[in-house]
């Protein structure tokens, strides 16, 4: 439902009409589109992302709609890559995007590679794409005055090729996705980011996703839960709560490179008030929000907060 409106995602998605279980919506994919344009670039606009997650996210709990929640699929950049940062914080970004949706209300949606970590291709030559849509647009863009570096860069932000790269299985040659070279090759940080390392890895962003899908299966206020956001005018800060009975879950995301202070609340007044820390991708926790920092605290009881 690329640009179909909230009331009509409801009425597809609400039981009582006996129509969808539940429909993608692609509006928070479009937050770093100037002017709307794809081929555009700007840095994603967070506070835009955080209305349009919050509007969606309450409009279709009130219609009793219900949203898949993701980043990633066959025609989108790779999301650590896009509104993380693939090198500095590569681990702490990928993990951070990845808590924000999965605690959603919502059916959270992995597509193959992102649990990984994989970053786009970052391809140096035009002649290593083969999405027709990406061709056909750099010369559009080099028959408009763009240099080769200026439209290259264009297109390896926002080529679909990013997500059509082979599986990373392994550090062998091709990425141990086959013996021989696949349609398209792979980034050169396979090396780093696949299957075989990131299972020997604790602290990898494979098994940080199966601590999500258990959690997920193990606390049902995450599934069932209601919704509301807070931290709404922070411009760096996606947060919102989780209630159910006298369960109480508060994420608090940080989609920054440097440190971002709460304006609502400090980190101290959530242990003061009795909520535990149950997860996050720093250890311990901080007077702010680390570059890129998430933390999942758990109260039990509900109180006036």
């Amino acid at each position: 439902m690329s640009s179909t409106t909230l009331d009509n995602c409801i009425r597809y998605s609400n039981p009582a009409e006996h129509e969808l279980t539940m429909t993608f919506n692609f509006h928070h994919l479009k937050i770093d589109y100037e002017g709307g344009d794809k081929w555009s670039l700007m840095p994603a606009d967070i506070p835009a992302l955080k209305k349009i997650l919050e509007t969606w996210q309450v409009g279709m709990a009130e219609g009793n709609g219900w949203n898949a929640v993701f980043w990633c699929n066959h025609d989108q950049p790779r999301v650590v890559s896009r509104f993380g940062d693939d090198e500095k914080f590569h681990n702490e970004s990928a993990k951070m995007l990845a808590a924000a949706i999965h605690f959603l209300r919502g059916t959270p949606y992995i597509y193959q590679g992102e649990e990984l970590g994989m970053t786009n291709a970052k391809y140096t030559s035009i002649e290593q794409y083969r999405d027709v849509e990406s061709l056909n647009c750099y010369k559009i863009l080099r028959e408009a005055g763009k240099s080769e570096s200026e439209a290259l860069k264009i297109i390896g932000e926002r080529s679909r090729d990013n997500s059509r790269t082979p599986m990373q299985w392994s550090a062998e040659k091709f990425a141990g996705f086959s013996n021989v070279g696949a349609w398209l090759s792979s980034p050169d940080n396979f090396k780093t980011f696949n299957v075989e390392a990131e299972e020997q890895d604790a602290n990898s962003v494979l098994n940080f996703y199966r601590k999500l899908v258990r959690l997920r299966k193990s606390k049902k206020i995450i599934s069932d839960g209601a919704i509301s956001f807070i931290e709404r005018d922070n411009p760096d800060v996606l947060a919102y709560r989780r209630t159910s009975g006298e369960e109480i879950l508060i994420v608090l995301c940080n989609f920054r490179a440097v440190e971002s202070k709460l304006a609502e609340k400090t980190l101290a007044d959530y242990s003061a008030q009795g909520f535990k820390k149950i997860l996050g991708n720093y250890d311990g926790l901080n007077e702010n929000l680390r570059p890129f920092e998430f933390i999942v605290f758990e109260k039990q009881t509900c109180q006036s907060f």
